[in-house]
């Protein structure tokens, strides 16, 4: 039986858990992390593949795809999301490559809010009343006029900002100084050149992701995790503190 040789991109914990649960596989014979981190590397065992670490960007995708040839690797996965917003699967697929992620065009709903609220308008699929502007003048005065009949507003970056694009606004001040810090300072660059501004939801909320090849779809079991940065959900949004899985505190809502 050939040995597989797998190649697993990005450098977070998702990427340490995948590249773990792959080594175990008796199908795989080496994982190999790009860039990786301080838990991606390992001997091989009688229980796992050896896993090593390769000093490669994410977003360097001819030089991905140069390794994956030279190394003969028979199949990527792709767990960053910066790589899959620039193409990396419609080009490893082109050069005959197998990997597992969403193509480019699909890649769109999680590069881009407002594709992915547009999409799911035109869709029928339940989300927050929003708005999308470019205009910081245009946005405050939206925000005016949005804080008279709600409680909160959400400002988002529409581009990837790892987690550091969302504002959870309880005030007009404070929705005005998240569109200062998009729109005029320009913290985020380019992810942050277009903002999102939607209707605040309140309640228990989880992630849901599956696994699909075009016609079945593999649900996932929900889990939670916590964005803020400090205890008692205080302080700035982040990439997020910690996760868990399940989650009977809200499961019950999703039957």
């Amino acid at each position: 039986m050939h040995l597989l040789k797998v190649l697993v991109i990005g450098a977070g914990g998702r990427e340490h858990a995948l590249a773990w649960a792959l080594a175990q596989s008796p199908q795989v014979a080496a994982i190999f992390v790009a860039p990786g981190n301080a838990g991606t590397s390992w001997p091989a065992s009688a229980r796992c593949a050896p896993a090593t670490n390769v000093a490669l960007a994410v977003d360097d995708i001819p030089a991905l795809l140069e390794f994956a040839q030279q190394q003969a690797i028979d199949l990527t996965v792709v767990v960053a999301e910066l790589p899959l917003t620039l193409g990396i699967v419609d080009q490893f697929q082109q050069a005959g490559l197998r990997i597992f992620g969403p193509s480019l065009a699909a890649s769109q709903l999680e590069g881009s809010k407002s594709f992915a609220k547009t999409f799911m308008q035109a869709q029928g699929i339940p989300t927050a009343a929003f708005a999308t502007f470019r205009d910081y003048e245009e946005a405050c005065d939206y925000v005016v006029q949005q804080t008279q009949r709600t409680t909160g507003l959400v400002v988002k970056a529409d581009g990837l900002a790892a987690g550091k694009g969302v504002f959870v606004c309880s005030t007009a001040d404070e929705a005005f100084s998240a569109l200062r810090t998009l729109l005029l300072d320009r913290t985020l660059g380019a992810a942050g050149e277009t903002v999102v501004i939607e209707a605040r939801l309140s309640g228990p909320e989880v992630s849901l992701l599956a696994f699909t090849d075009g016609v079945t779809v593999a649900a996932m079991p929900p889990a939670r995790d916590h964005k803020r940065i400090f205890d008692g959900d205080q302080g700035p949004n982040t990439g997020g503190m910690g996760a868990y899985a399940p989650t009977p505190d809200v499961d019950a809502d999703l039957v």
